[in-house]
C-alpha cells in the first residue's frame, strides 16, 4: 500500500489556480482566528466575557472563531477590541492556464 503524504497532495492541488486562491484564502482567515483565540487565551477569557467587551453576542464571537466571517463589522469590532485592526483590499483574480472561471470569486485579501 502506498502512503501518500498530506504536503503532497496539497503541492499537487495548489497547481490548480482556483484551488490555490480558495486555500490562502483560507489560510488568512486562520491566521485572524488565532489571533482572536490567542488573545482570549492569554487574557483567559471565556467567549462570553470576550463577547461582553465587545457588545456583540458570543455565539457571534463563536462563528468568528469558526471561520464564518459574514459580517466584516463584527470582525473589526472584535479586533479592535483586542488592539488589531482588519485591513481588506480587493485585489484582481489571477486567472492562469486551467484555472476555472468562477466571477462570483473575487480575491479577497485579508491582513491582520
Amino acid at each position: 500500500m502506498k502512503t501518500y503524504k498530506v504536503s503532497d497532495h496539497l503541492k499537487e492541488k495548489t497547481k490548480d489556480p482556483y484551488f490555490k486562491e480558495l486555500y490562502e484564502l483560507e489560510a488568512q482567515k486562520y491566521s485572524i482566528i488565532q489571533k482572536i483565540v490567542e488573545y482570549r487565551v492569554k487574557h483567559e477569557l471565556t467567549q462570553e466575557q470576550l463577547a461582553d467587551k465587545v457588545s456583540v453576542s458570543q455565539q457571534q464571537i463563536s462563528k468568528v472563531e469558526n471561520g464564518e466571517f459574514s459580517s466584516i463589522m463584527t470582525l473589526e469590532k472584535i479586533l479592535l477590541a483586542i488592539g488589531m485592526t482588519v485591513q481588506i483590499k480587493a485585489v484582481p483574480f489571477r486567472r492562469g492556464n486551467g484555472a476555472r472561471k468562477k466571477s462570483r470569486l473575487a480575491k479577497k485579501r485579508i491582513h491582520v
